[in-house]
C-alpha cells in the first residue's frame, strides 16, 4: 500500500510547484520509477486518479519510464543489471546482491528512484 502514499506525495508536490509558477492547469507528469523501489507502476496509476480528482490535474497524462536495477562490483568491476530471485517463502522477487561474474558483492547504483522528471503546465 506504500504505493497510495508515495503517489499523494507526488501529486502533492506537483501541485505546489504549479501552484509556484500560476499553472491554471497540468497536462502532463513525467515520472522515472526505479524497479528496485518495488513500487507497482499499475497501483501508482490508479492511485493518481483517484488523487488528482477535483484539482488542476484532473485529466492530465502520466508518463512513467521504469528504470532497471544496476550493480556495481568493485571486485571484479562488472557493472550491469542485477539479478532477481523468487522465493517461495516470501512470495514475492528480491534482488539478488551478489555479482554475476564473480560473486562478490554488488553496490546498486540505479534504480532506487523515484522522482518526477517533468512537468507540463498551462498558465
Amino acid at each position: 500500500m506504500h504505493e497510495f502514499s508515495m503517489t499523494s506525495s507526488i501529486v502533492n508536490l506537483v501541485l505546489e510547484e504549479a501552484e509556484k509558477r500560476g499553472a491554471k492547469k497540468v497536462l502532463r507528469v513525467n515520472l522515472v520509477i526505479g524497479k528496485l523501489t518495488f513500487l507497482a507502476v499499475e497501483q501508482i496509476r490508479f492511485s493518481y486518479n483517484l488523487l488528482v480528482k477535483n484539482t488542476i490535474l484532473e485529466g492530465s497524462k502520466l508518463r512513467i519510464e521504469e528504470r532497471e536495477g544496476v550493480g556495481e562490483c568493485d571486485s571484479c568491476g562488472y557493472k550491469g543489471p542485477i539479478e532477481s530471485k523468487e522465493d517461495p517463502v516470501y512470495h514475492f522477487s528480491f534482488p539478488s546482491l551478489l555479482c554475476p561474474r564473480c560473486g562478490s558483492t554488488v553496490r546498486i547504483v540505479d534504480g532506487r528512484e523515484c522522482l518526477v522528471k517533468s512537468v507540463r503546465v498551462v498558465v
